[in-house]
Order: C-alpha cells, then structure tokens, then sequence
C-alpha cells in the first residue's frame, strides 16, 4: 500500500487549498485572515453589462477554493472555520502548491478586466475516478461522458451493476488505476 504524502512542515509554511462552501470564499478568506492565517482568494475583476446599467463586478477565480499559506500546528485551526469543508488532497495526499503557481495565480488577478475561465481540464472521459467529497466519498468509477464544464456522468459499478451519476468536478479526484 502507498504510503500517504503529507507536506506540511512545522517550521516552514506552505501553500495549501481549501474547500469552502459555495459562495463563501470571501467569508472564508477574511475569517482566516482574522485568526492570524495568511489566506489568499484570487479574485478577478470584470465588467459585466446589464439591461440598464453597466458594473465592476468582482468575482473568485475559483470557485470554491482559498488558499492558505500555513505551518503544521495551524492545520486544525483551518479546518475549524466555519464554511471550510477540507483541504484539496491529491489522492489522499496534503501536497503543498509551489509558490510560482500562487504568484501566477496573482499575476492573473492583476489584470482587471480579462475574463479568465477555470476549467477543470485534467479530467476525460475514461479518467479513473475517486469521489473525494460527500456521501459517496470513497466509491471509485470512470468518467463516461462530460455534462457541461464543470460535471461529469461518472459510472459506478458495484453489485454487478452499473450505477450513473451526475458529479460536480470538485467532488472528484482522478485515480492512477481503474476501479
């Protein structure tokens, strides 16, 4: 069995993604920043044009997701704030992001007006699958077809059955091997 990576540290903080509810990540990033955490929501500004008006509207880059700059003994506090669901594991591994990812992540945000759309691109049809959040969390499946960008028909097969979910992308990790 795979020994599960971990890289949090106790002397050097790194950078980590958290889940949050949806349409909490400001919520999440001022609450963290409030317990002394260093937390960073990529927000883009973008003009939006209505019927009778034009605005600024200012929107996180991704949705879902805030990132935290943290050390070990701040993980429970994280997870202990309301709105947070989790950290993003990578098959059940805590991996750090690079700091040049973060730093494109800001430079992106810089940028006013350019309308960026994040696409959870690693993802295909025949992709080996875990679900990695919710009631069904643990049951592994393949992709069977994209429903739109941001879900998924995920075929499950157990009991000599195959079982057809739609499954938001954030709710699913892909796998090195079928199931």
């Amino acid at each position: 069995m795979d020994k599960i990576i971990n890289q949090l540290d106790e002397n050097e903080p790194r950078w980590f993604a958290v889940y949050t509810r949806s349409k909490s990540e400001k919520l999440v990033q001022r609450m963290l920043s409030k317990k002394g955490l260093h937390a960073y929501l990529p927000i883009q500004r973008l003009m939006r044009h209505y019927t009778r008006s034009t605005r600024m509207v200012e929107k996180p880059l991704i949705n879902c997701y805030v990132f935290v700059r943290i050390v070990k003994n701040q993980y429970v506090p994280v997870l202990e704030t309301e709105h947070v669901k989790g950290f993003v594991k990578f098959n059940k591994n805590m991996i750090a992001i690079p700091e040049h990812e973060i730093d494109i992540l800001r430079r992106i945000t810089l940028e006013d007006g350019l309308d960026v759309e994040v696409i959870e691109g690693h993802l295909a049809e025949g992709d080996p699958v875990e679900i990695s959040a919710g009631a069904l969390m643990g049951m592994k499946g393949r992709i069977v077809k994209s429903e739109g960008k941001r879900k998924f028909q995920v075929e499950l097969s157990y009991l000599f059955h195959s079982l057809l979910i739609t499954i938001d992308t954030a709710f699913l990790e892909k796998t090195k091997f079928g199931y």
